[in-house]
């Protein structure tokens, strides 16, 4: 530090200033205050500018949280819904079929609880959705597998059946088309009601009879349903493929299941070459997913219930 030099009023002497312990330290304290204030600022713009490891992984988790969690409630609720139907047709087979109750799945728990949803993290709520997903996920296989079981027993027994299988071999199940229920029409743009499943295979793909039946209605046109077949399976069953190709069999015939009785097509008012696929039980059409137990496994089918829940559009 520079020595300091005063002129004395008295004698008009240039006069050397004595170090001052407080002025030192006032000068010490203002540098030092201006330090920080200093560091301060440089540290505030580095963080609103630049983040660190940690921020930037809890940012992208953030991020990620954000994007899952919707689609997983919609996922949790779609399963939901595809866990009660199985029940429900888990319930009515052993009823109809074996005349006694279902058994009863065995009790998934779940793992994480909510007592509120504003206590609950980011983090818990995804952890909360992911326990019911994988809850849900577990009741589906375990109602599906029970009835594939009880299906197989029966087959293997002789016994006579309603339609449980696909009308399809080696079907890609991500082929599945619009299921039963409200539907738009690709050529009217109106929704309508859609009373079977669309398979969507190509032109020429052989049609197999689901079970024992016998041919009730052979239709050839080249309007509305295109070319139809309808099986009936006794028991009130009765089975109805549209748009066919070809039909191999003819009115009256008795057919074995397994047998080809058709091809695939796109005849009549169709968008796109399909099977139109519908399973009615005393005059009503039921859901054709319903009926595929004996040919698809637990996550097979949960694929193909979903499948044909979301797609809006059917091909007629």
């Amino acid at each position: 530090m520079s020595s300091r030099y005063i002129i004395d009023k008295d004698d008009f002497r240039i006069r050397k200033v004595r170090p001052n312990a407080a002025r030192i330290l006032r000068r010490v304290l203002k540098y030092f205050l201006v330090s920080i204030s200093l560091a301060v600022v440089y540290y505030m713009i580095f963080a609103l500018i630049f983040s660190t490891d940690t921020e930037r992984k809890l940012k992208q988790e953030n991020r990620m949280y954000e994007k899952l969690y919707p689609g997983m409630q919609d996922k949790e609720a779609l399963l939901g819904g595809v866990v009660s139907e199985l029940e429900a047709r888990d319930n009515s087979i052993y009823e109809e079929i074996f005349n006694s109750s279902s058994p009863l799945s065995p009790d998934f728990g779940y793992t994480f609880f909510m007592d509120s949803a504003d206590s609950v993290s980011d983090e818990g709520l995804v952890r909360y959705t992911e326990a019911k997903l994988n809850d849900a996920s577990a009741k589906a296989a375990y109602v599906g597998q029970t009835l594939k079981d009880a299906v197989d027993m029966c087959l293997a027994a002789g016994d006579s059946l309603p339609p449980l299988v696909l009308p399809l071999k080696d079907f890609p199940y991500a082929q599945t088309g619009a299921s039963a229920g409200m539907k738009m029409s690709p050529f009217y743009k109106v929704y309508h009601k859609h009373k079977g499943l669309d398979l969507i295979v190509p032109s020429g793909t052989p049609v197999y009879a689901p079970a024992d039946g016998k041919v009730v209605l052979v239709r050839r046109s080249g309007r509305e349903s295109g070319n139809v077949l309808v099986l009936d399976h006794g028991n009130g069953y009765s089975t109805g493929y549209a748009h066919l190709k070809e039909i191999l069999v003819r009115d009256g015939r008795m057919v074995k299941k397994g047998d080809q009785i058709a091809t695939t097509g796109s005849s009549g008012k169709s968008f796109a070459p399909h099977l139109h696929y519908e399973v009615i039980k005393d005059t009503l059409p039921q859901d054709p997913v319903n009926y595929f137990f004996g040919s698809v496994t637990p996550e097979e089918y949960m694929e193909m219930m979903i499948l044909g829940e979301s797609i809006a559009q059917s091909m007629e």
